[in-house]
C-alpha cells in the first residue's frame, strides 16, 4: 500500500513551519516539492501504511491506496479523526463507499 496525495485538498498548510503529514511521518518519506509547495511522497514502495500522515492531514487529502491484490487501483482507504471516535471511508473499485466508525478513547 501506499499514500495518494490529493492535490485539490492539500493547501501545503503554508502557515505552519513543517506540514503534520512531513512532521509526523515515521520513515521521513515525505518532503515538500519548493516549486509547488506541496508535499510529495519521496518513495512510495518505502512506506510500510502506518497512515500517521493520513490521520494528521487537517485538510483530509491524503489517502491510502490498497495493494492491486487486495482491490484495483481505484480502491481506496480514507481515515477521518475526530474527537472520541476515527471514521474510516472505503471506496472499492467499483466506486461503492462503505462507512466504519471506530471509538476511541480520545
Amino acid at each position: 500500500m501506499s499514500i495518494k496525495i490529493d492535490y485539490e485538498l492539500c493547501s501545503g498548510c503554508g502557515t505552519q513551519d513543517e506540514p503534520p503529514c512531513i512532521k509526523y511521518c515515521p520513515g521521513d518519506l515525505i518532503a515538500v516539492d519548493s516549486e509547488k509547495e506541496k508535499p510529495y511522497i519521496r518513495s512510495e514502495r518505502d512506506c510500510w501504511d502506518c497512515m500517521v500522515c493520513v490521520k494528521a492531514c487537517p485538510f483530509n487529502a491524503l489517502e491510502t491506496r490498497l495493494p492491486y491484490q487486495l482491490a484495483s487501483y481505484k480502491a481506496s482507504l480514507k481515515p477521518q479523526v475526530y474527537q472520541g471516535r476515527i471514521v474510516w471511508q472505503l471506496k472499492d473499485a467499483r466506486g461503492k463507499e462503505e462507512v466504519f466508525e471506530l471509538k476511541t478513547s480520545g
